[in-house]
């Protein structure tokens, strides 16, 4: 082992001197070994100069190129989007309080297909589809399909749909469920209900898909699936109406595994 020698210490004896040439030795090694290196690295940038200067440029042009979408062409798409989904939005929630169905799907087709100069909630996805308002127009179209029985449209813009909203989201994956479900599709509505049971918990409708699922899962014959569901709501979700009917489809189950 090399010890450590103070400066113009001279060696008195040959295992000193032996020491000091093994430490003169080791740290010429060292010094060598880093001018390779930085000889190698010197090199290798030299040699691929060109290809290193080529990748700096397209990576600056990139966020160039980025930063230029998002102010000069999302931006503006944006503010048009808005403007244009008012219209509809003031169909679709006239249509919600409307007293009649006739009345209802009128205005839910206005919803989709616009009026009075503006675009509808269909033609704002396909122009706008990569705004945020684009996205929205998403869900406001499959909820009008929805009413309007058209469930394979509403699945098709439910999908589409990718929202940061946490009971906007949920919705859009239960109601998934609720189209296939009229579509006569019960393991794909089982699906969708599951998945919006476990998205974003909340009293308001996470106990209502629990539900939803479980009466799907029975009516599978999934007997466990459909306990599973009710008792998370007893168990997460005591004070909910849904609770007090869990018991009810409790004891439904558990006479159709007898």
């Amino acid at each position: 082992m090399a010890t450590y020698n103070k400066r113009g210490h001279k060696p008195k004896n040959k295992k000193e001197r032996e020491e000091k040439i093994k430490d003169e030795s080791t740290t010429a090694e060292v010094f060598e070994s880093l001018d390779e290196s930085a000889s190698k690295t010197e090199e290798f940038i030299s040699k691929h100069q060109k290809t290193i200067l080529g990748a700096v440029v397209v990576i600056a042009v990139l966020a160039l190129g980025y930063l230029g979408y998002q102010n000069l062409v999302l931006a503006p798409q944006e503010v048009e989007a808005s403007e244009e989904i008012v219209q509809a939005q003031r169909y679709f929630d006239n249509a919600v309080e409307a007293d009649t169905k006739k009345m209802k799907d009128s205005l839910y087709t206005l919803s989709l297909d616009g009026g009075r100069g503006k675009l509808g909630f269909v033609a704002i996805s396909d122009s706008y589809g990569s705004t945020k308002t684009g996205n929205l127009a998403n869900y406001y179209a499959g909820m009008a399909y929805l009413e309007l029985r058209n469930f394979k449209k509403a699945i098709a813009h439910l999908d589409e749909f990718k929202g940061e909203d946490k009971i906007l989201s949920t919705i859009a994956l239960g109601s998934i469920g609720d189209a296939f479900l009229e579509l006569d599709q019960k393991s794909e509505a089982l699906t969708y209900f599951e998945k919006a049971a476990k998205a974003n918990a909340n009293s308001f409708v996470t106990p209502k898909f629990h539900l939803k699922a479980a009466q799907t899962a029975i009516e599978l014959n999934e007997i466990k699936k459909a306990e599973k569901h009710l008792q998370a709501i007893k168990n997460n979700f005591p004070n909910t109406e849904e609770a007090k009917r869990a018991d009810l489809f409790l004891g439904k189950a558990e006479a159709l595994k007898q």
